[in-house]
């Protein structure tokens, strides 16, 4: 059979060539059916993901930034997955960024003709400030996005790391700009062209990988406990007392009293309470040990509680 469209993501699913008329629970199965493959698509790229990971950490070390760059569902996930990592991590909102074709009115509403702007790429990097020791991600579901490809070959200029995530072989002439290619072939979607199905799916779950894996590489965890928070707000003040508690072994005020003094900072909590330090000489710490906690304080985490 000769396809008119050679991308992956715009061919029919043999699958789902009858979904219009299933019943709801059908169509609940057909989708689900098809969302099962896409860890396993994901999972093809693990090595590919991982020099991602290291990428990122050595951008960040050495004071870079990760930039996501896309267009229409790509884009927002960019921008998601970029707006997560402050609450998530401590981060400063500068060091993970995301940019969308068409600005931030394309979050909610589609800026029809952005996609194919290529000076808009342009002019949207060089707004950010994207420049050498940077690392720019361009995420395009179909692989041949005009606004990514520009961005991509604008980062390289400046001299800036480059990556894709595409779920469609990009063209070979596009390859030039990218040094990490991250390719989770998730095939025809349910329905066809629909990219914010499976291809966002493998999309978010190779972001959630990036991001949480640099972020674990620069110690902001403590085993598995989210430790560089800072308690802005009930939720979290909660959280970072309970994580104190348990780390520290600590009861709900000496944890409350220990947050306090280390202005909100449960990483930093955790230092001074184990080396029995102030909050500045605790900062020293973590400095010397790369921001690992492990490494600072020469113990490892509590085991986990069992069920």
């Amino acid at each position: 059979m000769t396809f008119i469209d050679p991308r992956l993501t715009e061919r029919r699913n043999p699958r789902t060539a009858e979904i219009d008329l299933a019943s709801p629970l059908e169509i609940v199965d057909l989708i689900n059916a098809e969302d099962r493959t896409v860890p396993d698509a994901v999972a093809t790229q693990r090595e590919a993901i991982a020099r991602a990971i290291e990428q990122a950490e050595r951008t960040f070390r050495n004071g870079g930034r990760l930039f996501y760059v896309g267009a229409g569902t790509s884009g927002r996930l960019g921008v998601l997955d970029a707006s997560e990592c402050p609450p998530t991590f401590g981060t400063d909102p500068e060091m993970v960024q995301g940019i969308i074709a068409g600005g931030p009115p394309a979050l909610t509403r589609s800026q029809e003709g952005a996609e194919d702007r290529l000076e808009g790429a342009v002019e949207d990097l060089t707004a950010h400030g994207v420049r050498a020791g940077d690392f720019v991600i361009g995420i395009a579901a179909s692989g041949t996005t005009p606004y990514v490809h520009r961005a991509l070959a604008h980062a390289q200029s400046v001299g800036a790391a480059t990556g894709l995530i595409a779920c469609s072989p990009p063209p070979s002439d596009a390859l030039d700009v990218v040094e990490i290619l991250i390719q989770p072939l998730t095939g025809p979607e349910v329905v066809t062209g629909s990219t914010r199905l499976k291809a966002g799916t493998a999309t978010k779950l190779v972001l959630n990988m990036i991001t949480t894996g640099a972020m674990i590489r620069l110690g902001k965890t403590f085993g598995n406990l989210m430790v560089d928070l800072r308690a802005t707000n009930n939720k979290l003040k909660d959280r970072s007392e309970r994580i104190l508690m348990e780390v520290c072994g600590a009861s709900r005020e000496a944890a409350r009293e220990l947050l306090a003094s280390s202005d909100g900072i449960v990483k930093t909590a955790i230092v001074m309470h184990f080396l029995g330090v102030s909050k500045a000489e605790a900062e020293k710490s973590l400095e010397r040990a790369g921001g690992v906690i492990r490494r600072a304080v020469n113990r490892p985490p509590p085991p986990v509680p069992s069920a």
